[in-house]
C-alpha cells in the first residue's frame, strides 16, 4: 500500500542494513552521486533506461566536436577534494597514456596554463565522466547494480522505498535520489500546431538540424547558449544559411576571457535586494566585470537563500537574463566563430516576440514584434527550434516517477517552478512543506532552493554533501545487495 500522506510522516525510518541506496538518473549528477556513495562503502542502484546518457546526461552525451565546455577544464575536476583530477586525465588521455587515475593520486599536473584554460569539448568530458563511473563500479562490483529501465512507480514502508521498474521489477532501497536532470523542453503555445518537421521543441535531437538545404533560413528561438550550440551544429554541417535569433530581451552570452582571474575570491556582505546590483557594478569599475561575476559566484547559493520568494521572483522577472548572460559565458573561440557569421550577415540576434506562425508550403511564415515597439515584421523561415533551455515546470507532462510521486502528494514543484521543492539537505518537500525522510533530489531540479545548481563546480559540492548525509544515516557494511 503507498502511505497515506494526509498522515503525517515519522522524523526519521529505521533502515534495513542491507539496503541500497536507489538513484534514478545517470546524467552527471547521479554518475557522481553513484561515485561518491561508492567510495563512502555504501550499496547503490542506479536507474537508467538510455544508455547513451549513462555518464552523461543532457549536456555530455552530444558527438559534436564543436560543442566546447563554458566552463575551463581547471574547474572541471568530477572529484570535489581533488580539484585538479581532470587536467590530469586530460593531460594521460592527450599524450595516449593510461587515464585510469586514482582521485587519491593527487601528483601535480604537467599542463600548461594555456592549456588549463582551456574549453574542451564536451564529448571529451563526456568519455571523462564514464570513465570515472566504470572505474568506481570496477572498484565495487558487489556494492553496484545497473537498471537499464525506467522508474515508473514508488511505495514506501516503515524501513524503505519500493521503486517499480517499468519491467514490473522492484527495487527495495533505504533512501530513493532523484537525478533525472534537466526536463526536455515542450512545444511553445504559438508553435505548438506545426509539424514537428517545421517546429522543433527539442534543439538536442538528431532531427533538430537533420534535411536543412544548405541555404535555408532558420529561426531559433532563444538567444542564449542552447542557440549557440545550434548555429554551431549548423556551422559543422556545412549550413551557409541565415539564421534569426530570436528572445525577449535579444541578449547573447558574452564571452570568457582567455584566461581566469587570478585575484582572490571576495565575500560580500551578506546583504540583498538592490545593494547586491550596487555592488557588482561598483565592483566592475575596480576589475573587470568576469572577475567581479566569478568573485560573487561561490557565495550565489546563500545570497539567494537571503532573499525571501518575492524578492526572488523579482530578480528572475527583471535580473535573470542579464546574470544569464555574464554568468554563462561563451567559449572565445565559440564567440569568434559567432562573430563570423554576425558580420557575414548569417546570424541576426532580435529582441521580440513570436505573433503568429503559419506553415506555408515547406516552410513557415511568421510575424514578429520587436519589442518596445507596435510594429510587426514578417519573415519566412525553412523551419524553427525552441533554444530556450530545459523546462522546469515538472507539473507540465512529468515522467511516469515525477508524476506517481506529485500524485502521492509527497512531491511538489518549487514556488517558481524551477523544479522540485526541496530543502538545504535535499530532502524533497511535500504539498504540506515537510521533508520526505527516504526521498532526495540532486541537480538541477533543486534549482529553486539554491537558484545555482547546473553547473560542474556546484553540482560536484552538493553531491559530495548529500553522499555524506546519506552515508550518516544509512548502515553502508555488508555482503552485497
Amino acid at each position: 500500500m503507498v502511505h497515506n500522506a494526509a498522515h503525517p510522516l515519522p522524523a526519521a525510518f529505521p533502515s534495513s542494513p542491507h539496503l541500497p541506496i536507489a538513484i534514478v538518473g545517470a546524467g552527471f549528477s547521479g554518475t557522481l552521486l553513484a561515485i561518491n556513495l561508492l567510495a563512502q562503502g555504501a550499496h547503490v542502484v542506479l536507474v537508467e533506461r538510455q544508455r547513451e546518457k549513462l555518464a552523461r546526461g543532457l549536456a555530455y552525451q552530444t558527438h559534436q566536436p564543436e560543442h566546447l565546455l563554458n566552463v575551463r577544464a581547471n574547474n572541471m575536476s568530477a572529484h570535489a577534494d581533488d580539484p585538479d583530477h581532470f587536467l590530469r586525465w586530460l593531460d594521460h588521455a592527450e599524450k595516449g597514456r593510461e587515464t585510469d587515475l586514482l582521485s587519491t593520486d593527487k601528483q601535480p599536473h604537467t599542463l600548461s596554463e594555456e592549456q588549463a584554460n582551456r574549453f574542451v569539448p564536451r564529448v571529451l568530458y563526456g568519455r571523462y565522466l564514464r570513465e570515472q563511473l566504470m572505474k568506481a563500479m570496477a572498484n565495487a562490483p558487489a556494492r553496484f547494480t545497473l537498471k537499464e529501465q525506467d522508474a515508473v512507480a514508488v511505495e514506501w514502508r516503515q524501513d524503505r522505498a519500493v521503486l517499480q521498474l517499468d519491467s514490473g521489477e522492484v527495487v527495495h532501497a533505504a533512501s530513493l535520489v532523484l537525478a533525472t536532470g534537466h526536463i526536455e523542453p515542450q512545444p511553445l503555445p504559438v508553435l505548438a500546431h506545426l509539424p514537428p518537421d517545421l517546429a522543433v521543441s527539442n534543439p538536442w535531437s538528431p532531427r533538430a538540424i537533420a534535411g536543412l538545404g544548405p541555404e535555408d533560413h532558420v529561426l531559433l528561438v532563444g538567444t542564449g547558449l542552447t542557440m549557440v550550440d545550434v548555429a554551431m551544429s549548423l556551422e559543422e554541417a556545412g549550413w551557409r544559411g541565415k539564421i534569426t535569433a530570436c528572445s525577449r530581451r535579444g541578449l547573447l552570452p558574452r564571452v570568457h576571457a582567455e584566461t581566469g582571474p587570478h585575484a582572490p575570491p571576495v565575500f560580500p556582505p551578506q546583504k540583498h535586494g538592490s545593494w547586491l546590483l550596487r555592488y557588482l557594478r561598483e565592483r566592475s569599475l575596480q576589475v573587470d566585470w568576469r572577475q567581479a561575476v566569478d568573485e560573487i559566484r561561490p557565495h550565489a547559493q546563500s545570497l539567494w537563500r537571503l532573499h525571501d520568494k518575492n524578492e526572488q521572483a523579482r530578480f528572475l522577472r527583471h535580473l535573470r537574463p542579464w546574470w544569464d548572460v555574464h554568468r554563462h559565458r561563451m567559449a572565445p573561440q565559440v564567440a569568434q566563430r559567432l562573430a563570423a557569421m554576425h558580420r557575414e550577415g548569417r546570424l541576426t540576434a532580435i529582441a521580440g516576440r513570436i505573433q503568429t506562425a503559419e506553415q506555408q508550403g515547406h516552410g513557415v511564415h511568421v510575424t514578429l514584434q520587436p519589442r518596445g515597439t507596435e510594429r510587426v515584421e514578417a519573415l519566412n523561415v525553412s523551419r524553427i527550434i525552441t533554444c530556450t533551455g530545459p523546462q522546469g515546470d515538472i507539473a507540465v507532462k512529468p515522467a511516469p516517477l515525477l508524476a506517481n510521486l506529485l500524485a502521492q502528494k509527497r512531491a511538489r514543484p518549487d514556488a517558481h517552478r524551477m523544479g522540485l521543492d526541496v530543502d538545504r539537505l535535499g530532502h524533497v518537500l511535500n504539498t504540506a512543506g515537510q521533508p520526505q525522510p527516504r526521498l532526495f533530489a540532486v541537480g538541477p531540479m533543486t534549482r529553486g532552493e539554491a537558484w545555482e545548481t547546473i553547473a560542474v563546480p556546484d553540482i560536484r559540492r552538493q553531491v559530495w554533501q548529500l553522499a555524506r548525509t546519506l552515508t550518516d544515516t544509512h548502515w553502508v557494511e555488508g555482503d552485497g545487495l
